[in-house]
């Protein structure tokens, strides 16, 4: 099973130019509200035709613009969960997922016993005579995944399937939908903006910049050394500062006004340096070694679980939007820094993470 999608499109002003592959796997598509993550995956699902390009699936071209050949929707096979499930409201469950039985491309002759497995696979027996709008937001989507999984799709697509539960009934589904993809043969494409749920339930991540795709990372990759200043915002890194290279293993800080070594060769064009903010680590004062930040405390808070220190390298410039640090240690270590003026943070070589703009 695979997926090569190489195409462009335009629309107004935006323009859209992605380009990846992917095998079984589970690939998760980031980016930005409006960068064109789910106008991906309806130009591969036929409800938007490309300018130019190819999509090729399981062998099988949906759309070659050389070749003039663009199948429309229903030859395609693709199973496309829309973030609000699009069921159709004046049918029933049972309808919703006998319709794709009787009309679509999973037709069974044995109607009845492919109905009662698919029920039982999702949870869904006692709600067949229920209409959309009597459901809850978990049944509804059981439901959409169902009726998805009935079609015997050559590719899983979903868009956001899980944004609109609450956190409790968000995990339980997310555990639901993971055995889910792992039990399907053959690739699944992720819309997602919650980088938990990319990290436990994807192989591999495609950022999408402002339209245009980045190269294909696996998610260890992509969670410990993003290429790029989107690809670190996205993977939740939240602190940045501008940056050049000043030799093979150093770059120079700007908006921190310091300069750290790191542990491997330094491209000459990066632009930005990042850190996370669990890896900003305090240490005291006669402890200090290279990559030591000596900052300015301006506020010190308790999240849920943890304590939240913000700072300010000293010699940074205050009006720079980059210049305040987060740092995120426990509550009791963030207790100890209540009232004081000055903290002193450490750096690995292997934590400062060189990007590209």
């Amino acid at each position: 099973m695979s997926v090569t999608v190489e195409f462009r499109k335009k629309l107004g002003s935006f323009s859209l130019d992605v380009s990846f592959e992917a095998g079984d796997e589970v690939l998760a598509l980031l980016g930005g509200s409006g960068c064109g993550k789910s106008m991906t995956l309806k130009c591969i699902a036929g409800i938007v035709s490309p300018d130019e390009g190819r999509i090729i699936v399981n062998g099988v071209t949906f759309y070659d613009s050389a070749a003039r050949i663009n199948l429309k929707p229903q030859q395609r096979h693709v199973g496309l969960l829309f973030q609000n499930y699009a069921l159709f409201p004046n049918m029933t469950v049972r309808k919703n997922i006998m319709t794709v039985f009787e009309h679509g491309a999973g037709r069974k002759e044995d109607k009845e016993k492919k109905y009662k497995e698919i029920a039982e696979r999702f949870f869904i027996k006692g709600l067949e005579d229920h209409h959309p709008s009597q459901l809850s937001g978990g049944q509804q989507q059981r439901v959409a995944l169902a009726r998805i999984m009935a079609s015997d799709p050559a590719v899983i697509m979903l868009d956001e399937p899980l944004s609109a539960l609450d956190s409790f009934l968000h995990w339980r589904l997310e555990q639901k939908l993971a055995r889910l993809l792992h039990e399907f043969r053959g690739t699944t494409l992720y819309v997602s903006h919650n980088r938990d749920e990319v990290y436990r339930l994807c192989n591999s991540v495609c950022v999408i910049n402002q339209g245009m795709s980045e190269p294909v990372k696996s998610i260890s990759e992509f969670f410990e050394a993003p290429p790029t200043l989107t690809a670190a915002i996205l993977s939740g890194c939240k602190n940045f500062s501008r940056a050049e290279a000043t030799g093979e293993r150093t770059l120079f800080a700007k908006d921190w006004n310091m300069e750290f070594r790191c542990a491997h060769v330094l491209p000459k064009d990066i632009r930005y340096a990042g850190v996370r903010a669990h890896y900003l680590i305090p240490v005291a004062g006669d402890e200090r070694g290279e990559n030591t930040i000596e900052a300015d405390i301006l506020e010190v808070s308790d999240d849920v679980f943890s304590g939240i220190i913000t700072v300010r390298p000293r010699g940074a410039d205050p009006q720079s939007n980059f210049s305040v640090l987060r740092v995120e240690v426990s509550k009791e270590t963030a207790s100890r820094y209540r009232g004081r003026k000055t903290i002193y943070l450490s750096v690995a070589l292997k934590n400062v993470m060189p990007l590209f703009a």
